[in-house]
């Protein structure tokens, strides 16, 4: 019998740490993005270039780090995660150079975006085995709730206090909260010991794969092109809408409160998206994942007016809310559970690399003089042929059950 004391307790904690997750998160550190370069006087390509670089020291980073989550109770693991991050918040509100605001990137990237979505999803997808999709869907409501709140809040905030006290701010709250969090939710979990205890995990008889394995098997990249192409574009508009803002003659508060629309519709594919993946698995809906961002990308290219911005940003939400749950289960659901760890501690990288990737061909292209329509067009092209191929190898995509 499910414990559902237990049970509610690692949601929270997932969901808590998915919320601060944001302050890594692209759509969060977009924000700071016009302070930032008028205080540091770097243009929208070298701040892509830093961004890009720093990103990508995070992904390689997060493939070591990550998969340390296998080798410790969790509560310890959570522990260094929650004090990375507060002393990377503190180590940003003080960067007042280019080689400082790198490192700054780099540690707000890898504890934000990477060990805190790490350790909550890898969590979670270890723990439920049945009711994965539902629980992961609560789990990414974090998540959504700070796309929800904190744009039009930090906006606000930017109008009256520095970029710098605002980190300060958050690094006081990240260090008085999260450790009771973690201390409250998960301090009786251990994840290795799920395993036996999870009856419909032995039922299932699906093969556990190393990473190694994986990193041998062919459809892993297949999937693995699919996925990367939602946080690549995410990433790139998050990162430069104040670019868009200016080409498309929209006020500054415009995509701040088209955030408000992409939390929403997020939220509502999640509670979506959770019973729907429990019911006809992951695999058969990664077709579907993101065909909403296709067609954003479609608004962004022949639209002007500011109401497209909240499409924009609204499609890209339902697109983001499939895509979290997805993310997270379907190598649970094809790879097995018993080395989670290490598999998702490589697939986080790689969805980091992708933001990184994204934020650097943004830069570039808008540096050589290029539209944001230009870029819109690159981003259809690629989700179009990533979608090609997922549906023309379907039937590849399966476990491999253990006889």
């Amino acid at each position: 019998m499910p414990n559902i004391k237990l049970n509610s307790k690692i949601v929270i904690f997932g969901f808590i740490f998915t919320f601060f997750s944001s302050f890594g998160q692209s759509f969060f550190i977009g924000l700071f993005n016009s302070s930032i370069r008028s205080d540091l006087t770097v243009s929208h390509g070298q701040f892509g270039a830093i961004y890009a670089l720093a990103t990508l020291l995070s992904s390689f980073s997060l493939i070591w780090i990550g998969k340390k989550i296998d080798d410790y109770r969790l509560i310890y693991f959570s522990f260094f995660v929650i004090l990375l991050l507060f002393f990377s918040s503190i180590f940003f509100s003080f960067a007042n150079n280019v080689f400082l605001l790198f490192f700054g990137i780099f540690l707000l990237r890898l504890s934000g975006q990477g060990l805190m979505t790490h350790t909550a999803t890898t969590s979670i997808s270890r723990f439920f085995d049945e009711s994965r999709g539902k629980a992961l869907s609560v789990t990414w409501l974090g998540l959504s709730a700070a796309e929800f709140i904190m744009p039009v809040t930090i906006v606000f905030f930017l109008s009256i206090y520095s970029w710098r006290s605002i980190w300060l701010s958050i690094a006081t709250l990240i260090i008085l909260f999260l450790p009771l969090v973690a201390f409250f939710t998960i301090k009786e979990i251990t994840l290795s010991s799920r395993d036996d205890e999870n009856i419909t995990f032995k039922k299932n008889n699906i093969k556990n794969w190393t990473r190694k394995e994986v990193l041998l098997d062919p459809k892993f990249y297949l999937i693995s092109l699919l996925m990367l192409a939602l946080p690549a574009v995410n990433t790139g508009v998050f990162v430069y809408q104040s670019f868009i803002l200016e080409s498309k003659n929209w006020g500054d508060f415009v995509i701040a409160k088209s955030f408000m629309i992409y939390a929403i519709l997020s939220v509502a594919t999640l509670f979506i998206s959770g019973p729907i993946i429990d019911k006809f698995t992951s695999r058969k809906l990664l077709p579907l994942m993101n065909i909403p961002c296709l067609f954003s990308m479609l608004i962004l290219f022949y639209f002007d007016h500011y109401i497209s911005s909240y499409f924009l940003l609204g499609l890209m939400g339902v697109s983001n809310g499939f895509a979290n749950v997805l993310g997270s289960s379907t190598w649970a659901e094809i790879y097995g559970v018993k080395y989670l760890g290490s598999i998702k501690a490589l697939t986080s990288s790689m969805m980091v690399f992708a933001t990184a990737f994204g934020t650097a061909i943004f830069g570039v292209i808008i540096d050589f003089g290029y539209s944001i329509e230009v870029i819109a067009i690159i981003s259809s092209v690629y989700i179009i042929i990533a979608n090609i191929l997922i549906i023309f190898f379907k039937n590849e995509i399966e476990p491999v059950l253990i006889k």
